[in-house]
């Protein structure tokens, strides 16, 4: 009953019942009620009582092995090492076995590391764990390189490398399986290089080269080589040319392996880039020319594999930038400038002859983008130079019938380049029109690919972000959903669409995406403790601080706190009647969401926006299209304690309690404003709106104080956020508010709305004699406030269709000119397309507003 209770969301009742079987003298001598109360507290996340349900058994049957190992594998989840230690001692006692012994030793490792200790103390525990690993190792009990691994990372964390090269030089049997692990091959070189043992780490880094290919082992034989080179008298060229001469003339071999050319041809990239970057007295007069040449090498190569710009981004920025002075910036970029226009004019000829020739054209469309950048170019006219040639590859060629990748490519980059260009032209506030109407070029530019190329990943993850910007929800969730994201992706995605719809009024359609992150994260809790019993089962220490790395980050999610959170806020804009609300609020769990500053400096931002493909270095902000296309700023640490104070307010001011509620709304608006420019404009409004709510309610439960200038505050502070009577017509500024402000606007100011009718509902509840003046105060409110929906409504159904063709379809802007005649021309209907979607998403989330003030009657 109490692991139903807790699955069906009675937690506290599911606790209490919980608690009294555990406290039961006896019931945990039954093998039934132990599993079945262990599954209870899991489910509640009550880790100290799952915990003690299987060592409280241990007192019936004190030599069951398999309870000690429940008791070992609960504490190991719940990150409990000194338990854990206690058990593996026990169970290694019980057993004898080898296996339970490196228990010990991991159960020590585990313990030193995440336990709050003296370094005293654990300098005891590793050195008990290296000294029982030792034994292993000379008694021939150590005999896989999982167990090798465990004791490599005790004397990691002892910083003992010299002795980890000695083990990992071990002779007999398992000098054979070092050999054969790569992995093993790659660190001890590492540690060599570490040890500036460079003439070994090069040999051993030769033999390793020798049998297989394997890049991490080129990156070590170039550090390897650098360290060398650093030991050199700094004066010495010709010892110096002779060491790196050694080395060019080994990789050269390498790349004559077939099969094998790519990797090696990037090793003497990266060799001559080390050597730049380590300013080698002897070497430095040559050594930027080297790189530079050998970079084009490299280029001219392998520039028909998609792969090449990702491999070279990097050498590219080092050269340019090392040193990072303007004269040395703009002479390097004028090099390779020069040698791009030697090939990208030939290559672009012949493109349409093979998809080799087509993606070497791709490959230098990025390179030219990059060196734009580097060369800090702020020309819009010089961005969009160019475009048109890649949209008729790209959206009209016989290729892109055939839906070959590189005229997605093409697309992707005109798409990029057209957005570069809008930002750079029209980033000023008084230019919004013109953003808006480029940004509308430039959906129909991805658009136009995506029809072409349904599987475009890239063209969807930025038709998705301007689409957001532009406040169209719909189709940015029609292709979110079209990714099919699975459960790896899902934390790396999900932070482009979740929420929005809360923020663009769509705030029932948007829980859905909210609930489907929460359920990935509490599917992925539920699977870590299989993950980490077969760990320990199959001997694969290799993985156990992974597995311990991936529960923090589960448990710490930045993603998971911004899906609850967004959750939560998306269920008070739900229909409800007052008793609904009252006990909604009245049974909050507002403990497990009151955050401390502890807690908040853990949360782990598991978001790789790197998805989103970035043609330049994600550091260079002017040219970081991924920020640009920020609605609003990434959630941040004020972000979620500001959003989980607004339940904790709520709660209190329900349960009626006033000091907890003046003591939740200071900390609110304190965090607000040192938040500054990390929240948005919204959430500033938003915080300060819960704030003047929360001030309504202590003012008014005091019968014997006014609050009729809070009533004004607040209630100022909603219609701010609405719009006033719209003009008759819609014009090209009033366009440009809607995608921009309105709908956000509207939106916040309808849900700080939802938060003062809780007010209102606690004050009738509470039998409080301010109750009708702030029901009738609220009601006239609203009155005002649907006669300004209406209009909006009206607006936006009569005349907003209209506009986007008279000011964007249309708009000749003569920056986007070439763009814009080529989509009319050819691509009519993907323009028309795209304003019907940008309409429809304005209509609904106006039209969902509209229903929230209607519903709070």
């Amino acid at each position: 009953m109490s692991f139903l209770l807790a699955t069906s969301g009675k937690l506290d009742e599911a606790a209490e019942m919980g608690r009294e079987v555990l406290d039961t003298a006896g019931s945990l001598k039954d093998p039934h009620v132990v599993r079945g109360l262990s599954l209870a507290f899991r489910a509640l996340a009550l880790s100290k009582e799952e915990l003690a349900v299987y060592s409280g058994s241990l007192e019936f049957s004190p030599d069951d092995l398999n309870l000690h190992v429940k008791v070992f594998m609960v504490a190991s989840f719940h990150q409990m090492y000194k338990e854990q230690h206690k058990a593996a001692v026990n169970i290694s006692r019980l057993s004898k076995q080898d296996l339970h012994m490196w228990w010990v030793v991991a159960s020590l490792m585990l313990e030193s590391k995440f336990c709050k200790q003296s370094s005293q103390e654990k300098q005891i525990q590793l050195d008990l764990a290296k000294r029982m690993s030792e034994k292993a190792l000379e008694e021939g009990k150590l005999k896989t390189t999982e167990e090798l691994r465990l004791y490599l990372d005790v004397l990691e964390m002892q910083e003992a490398y010299p002795q980890m090269v000695d083990v990992l030089a071990a002779e007999g049997p398992l000098a054979t399986k070092i050999g054969d692990d790569p992995d093993l091959v790659s660190k001890r070189i590492v540690l060599l290089v570490k040890t500036e043992a460079y003439d070994e780490a090069i040999k051993a880094a030769t033999d390793a080269l020798n049998v297989r290919e394997n890049w991490i082992d080129y990156k070590n034989y170039v550090a390897a080589t650098v360290g060398k080179l650093k030991l050199s008298p700094a004066d010495n060229k010709q010892n110096a040319n002779s060491i790196v001469e050694s080395a060019c003339s080994a990789i050269d071999q390498w790349a004559h392996i077939r099969g094998r050319a790519r990797g090696a041809k990037l090793a003497l990239v990266e060799l001559k880039s080390s050597i730049l970057a380590s300013g080698h007295a002897a070497l430095a007069s040559d050594a930027a020319r080297l790189l530079g040449e050998q970079i084009w090498l490299y280029v001219d190569e392998f520039s028909s594999k998609a792969i090449c710009y990702k491999d070279i981004m990097n050498y590219f920025v080092a050269h340019i930038t090392n040193p990072a002075t303007n004269d040395v910036v703009q002479e390097r970029v004028r090099f390779h400038s020069e040698q791009l226009q030697k090939r990208i004019g030939l290559v672009r000829e012949s493109a349409d002859l093979s998809e080799d020739k087509a993606q070497s054209w791709v490959n230098l469309e990025k390179i030219r983008y990059l060196l734009q950048a580097l060369s800090n170019d702020c020309s819009p006219e010089a961005w969009v130079s160019g475009v048109d040639e890649l949209l008729k590859y790209g959206i009209e060629s016989v290729q892109a019938q055939k839906k070959q990748t590189p005229c997605s490519d093409m697309t992707l980059i005109a798409g990029q380049r057209l957005m570069q260009a809008a930002f750079l032209a029209f980033s000023e506030p008084s230019k919004r029109t013109e953003l808006c109407a480029s940004l509308f070029n430039v959906l129909c530019v991805l658009e136009a690919g995506i029809k072409l190329n349904a599987n475009s990943f890239l063209l969807k993850l930025y038709a998705i972000r301007i689409y957001l910007y532009l406040s169209c929800y719909d189709r940015a969730r029609a292709l979110y959903d079209s990714l099919n994201i699975n459960n790896l992706q899902h934390d790396t995605l999900g932070f482009l669409i979740a929420g929005q719809g809360i923020h663009l009024g769509c705030s029932i359609n948007d829980l859905e995406t909210c609930y489907d992150g929460v359920n990935f994260y509490d599917r992925s809790k539920w699977k870590v403790p299989r993950e980490l019993e077969s760990v320990y089962k199959n001997e694969t220490y290799s993985n156990l601080l992974d597995y311990i790395e991936f529960h923090d980050n589960l448990v710490h999610s930045f993603q998971r706190e911004c899906t609850h959170r967004y959750a939560l806020r998306g269920e008070a804009l739900e229909a409800g009647s007052q008793k609904s609300i009252i006990e909604k609020w009245g049974q909050a769990d507002v403990i497990s969401i009151d955050h401390t500053d502890e807690t908040l400096s853990a949360l782990h931002d598991n978001r790789d926006i790197g998805v989103i493909s970035l043609l330049t270095p994600a550091s260079m902000d002017k040219w970081n299209l991924e920020k640009l296309t920020r609605a609003t700023p990434l959630p941040c640490a004020s972000w979620v304690l500001i959003n989980t104070l607004v339940p904790q307010i709520m709660h209190y001011i329900v349960a009626s309690d006033i000091e907890q509620v003046e003591a939740k709304v200071k900390k609110l608006l304190a965090t607000a404003e040192e938040a500054g420019d990390s929240l948005s404009i919204y959430e500033h409004r938003f915080a300060r709106g819960i704030g003047q709510v929360a001030m309504l309610y202590i003012r008014a439960s005091d019968g014997k104080q006014s609050f009729s200038d809070q009533l004004t505050d607040l209630s100022a502070t909603i219609l701010d956020g609405l719009v006033a009577e719209p003009n008759d017509k819609c014009n090209a500024e009033t366009l440009s508010e809607m995608a921009l402000e309105t709908i956000r606007n509207v939106s916040t100011a309808t849900e700080i709305y939802t938060y003062a009718v809780t007010v209102r509902f606690a004050l009738n509840e509470q039998r409080s004699p301010s109750a009708k003046a702030v029901s009738l105060s609220l009601s006239q409110l609203r009155k005002a406030a649907l006669q300004r929906m209406s209009a909006l409504r009206s607006l936006t159904n009569s005349y907003m269709r209209n506009a986007i063709d008279e000011h964007w379809s249309s708009h000749d802007i003569e920056l986007f000119m070439p763009a814009a005649t080529f989509m009319r021309n050819k691509r009519k209907h993907i323009v028309d397309s795209v304003a019907k979607s940008c309409f429809s998403g304005w209509s609904r989330s106006v039209k969902s507003l509209v229903a929230q003030w209607e519903q709070w009657s």
